[in-house]
C-alpha cells in the first residue's frame, strides 16, 4: 500500500522550532519529487517547500531562510526543519509526492497540525 505519514507537529511559541517528518512506503521513493504544503483558513493551501529527486530545493518566499527541506532516499523520508516560527505559520502541514514525469500530486499524507502561539 502506497502511503505518506507525517509526524512532528505541535504547539510552539513564536521564535521556536519544529521538525516535521514524512515517511513514505509502498513505492519507489527516488522516482518522485516531494512537497510540503500547508492549509490554513487565512491563506488556503500554500506550497511551502519542494525537493526534487536530484535534491533541488525550492521555498515559499515567506519561509526562505527559516525552513529547510531535506530528503533521505535510503530511509524514504522527507523532512521540514522549521525555525523562527511565526504565528502566521500556523496551519496543517501535509506532504505530497509527484512523479518526475507527471504534473499531478497523486498521493498525500494525512497532515500534521502546527500551531505557533504564545
Amino acid at each position: 500500500q502506497e502511503q505518506l505519514v507525517e509526524s512532528g507537529g505541535g504547539l510552539v511559541q513564536p521564535g521556536g522550532s519544529l521538525n516535521l517528518s514524512c515517511r513514505a512506503s509502498g513505492f519507489t521513493f527516488v522516482h518522485y519529487s516531494m512537497y510540503w504544503f500547508r492549509v490554513s483558513q487565512e491563506r488556503g493551501r500554500e506550497l511551502v517547500a519542494s525537493i526534487s529527486n536530484t535534491l533541488d530545493a525550492r521555498y515559499l518566499e515567506s519561509v526562505k531562510g527559516r525552513f529547510t527541506i531535506a530528503r533521505n532516499n535510503a530511509r524514504a523520508t522527507v523532512t521540514l526543519r522549521m525555525t523562527n516560527l511565526k504565528p502566521e505559520d500556523t496551519a496543517v502541514y501535509r506532504c505530497a509526492r509527484r512523479h518526475i514525469y507527471s504534473y499531478d500530486y497523486d498521493l498525500w499524507g494525512q497532515g500534521t497540525q502546527v500551531t505557533v502561539s504564545s
